[in-house]
């Protein structure tokens, strides 16, 4: 039998139903039917103060669990707040829901005037999400989630958008038993591609092996692959960690490298597992590879998309690399056996490891050795959100080691600002004992600084570790660079700790490395977030 429920009820109960524990958002006019039901299903919300942060801190808050993320938004200005953050998590595979309500079933097309009164807001969420679905009736509510749930258990995880309108949230209706998604199990290879794909990595001279996001869950199958093969590691910016980056075959994220992209396109064979192979990864156009390229992919557009696949492995990661291992070790396998004479895989990881940071040697030693100290103080499992920042993508992507328990959360492809910050926040809020450190520059900083204020109300210990170089720094480069006079990059000075104190928290300066050391670890232990200014030359 079901209930008579309102609409708000109604997607509060279907959220319940998959589990849904915390929900991201700020409450308004027209979404308060939504928040009158949501404790009564045991769900906690976490009140931010912009839409947007919301939005990163959903993603934050699924990327450090593995649980989509869920974001309330009101109609009009609020949902579009958090349109960015939906394009972030579309372009990294983030499995994100966002919820809103929309104009009345029965609106005009012409416009009424009516409060948030948006022309199309589903046309809007479906230029950045996977899907953006305009329910038509109450009982169809729990239809539409069960299609997000189903989305981000079977395919690639990407956002959607649930548009409830207004008049359906405060209706009430007849409804049904909640629908659900169904069990699902992870998608197995075809026993024939992977037979293939082998093949070629058994008669593989020169293999390399590339991990991308979409192989965070195959990292013992990886690691075992890799040394199986005796093939160099490379990541990508969504696969840091995936290895122990400590490991003697691992590059880390070092796709960037003219000499590391210059050896893997001389590689014979490349395995490359969970990711696009995209400009973003390799931050110029993806190299011609002159060898064979296996593409491992829960995706099956990724292997005619960009760099196209000789060998297609469709398949959940950790599934499609045992099955790849065991085939490998098969008796009778030649894996290991027919090495180029001289090219011994420990010594050419390390000599591209040395490469890579000979390369940029000069412009990535004023962060090296707070990375260091960063790195001495937090623990194996520390979440570490970044920010599209020099500190971070020059700094900590390819420089502060990590390994599998920890996580590093960047906003890649889509490169937003000011992500780390509520991105943080929504880790913390999902993993309260472990520790969380947000690393940022000033600039992105202040995109979304007023979420000082949201992690001030939460009190959960939280380092927010800026680099400050009084500006965009990378556009102030890129302008001289091309020649011309930098214009509208430099910032007024801010005094970002006595900002993070006017907000309830804690701020301070550190001038040198160990001054980093002593105030993360104090940091750590103290109730709120803790900003960290660090300054940095300017020209």
């Amino acid at each position: 039998m079901g209930e008579t429920l309102t609409g708000g009820e109604a997607l509060v109960r279907a959220l319940s139903a998959h589990a849904v524990t915390r929900a991201f958002g700020i409450p308004g006019t027209h979404n308060l039917e939504i928040y009158r039901h949501l404790s009564a299903y045991g769900v906690r919300h976490v009140l931010t103060r912009h839409e947007q942060g919301a939005g990163y801190a959903a993603d934050g808050y699924a990327r450090a669990t593995g649980r989509p993320g869920v974001v309330i938004t009101t109609s009009g200005p609020a949902l579009l707040n958090a349109a960015a953050a939906v394009g972030q998590a579309y372009s990294d595979s983030v499995p994100l829901l966002v919820v809103s309500p929309g104009m009345p079933l029965r609106h005009p097309r012409l416009a009424t005037g009516l409060l948030h009164e948006t022309r199309s807001q589903t046309e809007a969420l479906r230029g950045v999400a996977a899907f953006s679905h305009r329910v038509s009736s109450v009982a169809e509510i729990d239809a539409a989630v069960a299609r997000a749930f189903t989305l981000f258990r079977t395919g690639r995880p990407r956002p959607a958008h649930i548009e409830i309108p207004l008049d359906l949230l405060e209706t009430a209706e007849a409804t049904g038993p909640v629908r659900v998604t169904p069990p699902v199990v992870p998608l197995a290879p075809a026993p024939l591609a992977v037979e293939r794909a082998a093949e070629a990595l058994r008669e593989a001279r020169r293999p390399a092996l590339v991990l991308g996001g979409g192989a965070r869950g195959a990292a013992v199958p990886g690691l075992a692959l890799a040394e199986r093969l005796g093939a160099p590691v490379l990541t990508t910016a969504n696969g840091k960690g995936i290895v122990p980056e400590t490991h003697p075959l691992a590059v880390g994220v070092s796709l960037h490298s003219p000499s590391v992209r210059n050896w893997l396109a001389e590689r014979d064979t490349v395995l490359a597992v969970g990711t696009e192979l995209a400009e973003s990864d390799f931050w110029s156009a993806p190299p011609a590879l002159n060898g064979a390229l296996i593409r491992v992919d829960l995706d099956p557009d990724q292997m005619y998309a960009g760099l196209a696949a000789d060998f297609a492995v469709v398949g959940d990661a950790r599934l499609s690399l045992t099955a790849l291992l065991a085939a490998v070790e098969r008796p009778g396998g030649t894996a290991g056996h027919t090495r180029v004479p001289g090219e011994d895989p420990v010594r050419r990881a390390a000599a591209l490891r040395a490469a890579r940071n000979a390369e940029t040697a000069g412009r990535d030693a004023r962060w090296l050795p707070y990375l260091r100290a960063l790195r001495s103080v937090l623990a194996d499992d520390a979440v570490i959100t970044s920010d599209s920042a020099r500190c971070c993508y020059y700094g900590a992507l390819p420089h502060l080691p990590l390994g599998p328990a920890g996580r590093y959360l960047h906003p890649t492809g889509y490169g937003t600002l000011g992500y780390a910050l509520p991105a943080a926040i929504g880790a913390k809020t999902a993993c309260p004992g472990r520790e969380v450190v947000a690393l940022s520059g000033d600039g992105g900083l202040q995109f979304t600084v007023q979420e000082l204020a949201t992690a001030v109300q939460l009190r959960l210990p939280l380092p927010v570790v800026v680099f400050d170089n009084g500006g965009y720094g990378e556009i102030r480069d890129e302008m001289a660079a091309r020649g011309d006079t930098p214009t509208a990059v430099d910032l007024a000075p801010v005094d970002l700790p006595a900002l993070a104190r006017a907000y309830g928290g804690q701020g301070t300066h550190a001038y040198g490395p160990d001054e980093l050391s002593t105030a993360l670890a104090e940091a750590l232990r103290t109730p709120g977030p803790t900003l960290i200014a660090v300054p940095e030359e300017t020209p």
